[in-house]
């Protein structure tokens, strides 16, 4: 089985609040992470929430096989985030795409190029690269235990920075959607 983690516990310091709970294209913005991730057949989904969790949660329309596990150590930045979604998978789960709340442009179309490109055998991160940049990325199992020791605020990403041979790239031929780190990013997205 393949899971999807959503991390969605930040505060939306530079946004100027809970970003998560914008309505973008009629839903709130991290309602999009997690439309991408069960239209793309994932085994499940978990939603990371910290910040404003209450409000965020109920704003949110799960699918059946998703779930909602809550970070209370979101402050301390996204890596606690992503230990926590990390700890909460299924046993069963060979591997774990990371879906960010704030890319509304990742679609369905991406998770499954990831899921269709995941090879259980392979040690390598799997990360979508865009024509402009770098995108989500799968994580197998056998890199979760170095991703549950990074801290601060960084994500899967660190794992590549400290490696970069250790990833396996998703060609993409379309530009990267833009991340919505602003208020002005709504327009944009």
């Amino acid at each position: 089985m393949i899971s999807a983690l959503v991390l969605a516990a930040g505060e939306g310091t530079r946004f100027g609040g809970t970003k998560q709970l914008e309505i973008l294209r009629g839903k709130p913005l991290v309602q999009h992470a997690v439309d991408a991730a069960s239209g793309a057949g994932v085994g499940e989904i978990v939603v990371v929430l910290g910040h404003d969790a209450l409000r965020v949660r109920d704003a949110l329309d799960l699918p059946e096989r998703a779930r909602i596990v809550v970070n209370e150590r979101y402050a301390d930045g996204q890596s606690t985030s992503l230990a926590v979604g990390l700890r909460a998978l299924d046993p069963a789960s060979a591997a774990a795409i990371v879906l960010l709340a704030d890319q509304p442009g990742i679609a369905a179309r991406h998770v499954r190029s990831l899921v269709t490109a995941f090879d259980g055998d392979a040690p390598e991160i799997l990360r979508i690269r865009f024509r402009d940049g770098p995108g989500p990325a799968i994580l197998p199992r056998s890199v979760w235990d170095e991703a549950m020791r990074l801290t601060g605020d960084v994500g899967a990403r660190a794992l590549l920075e400290s490696e970069p041979g250790r990833a396996r790239w998703v060609d993409v031929e379309e530009d990267a959607p833009p991340d919505v780190d602003r208020r002005a990013d709504l327009e944009r997205a």
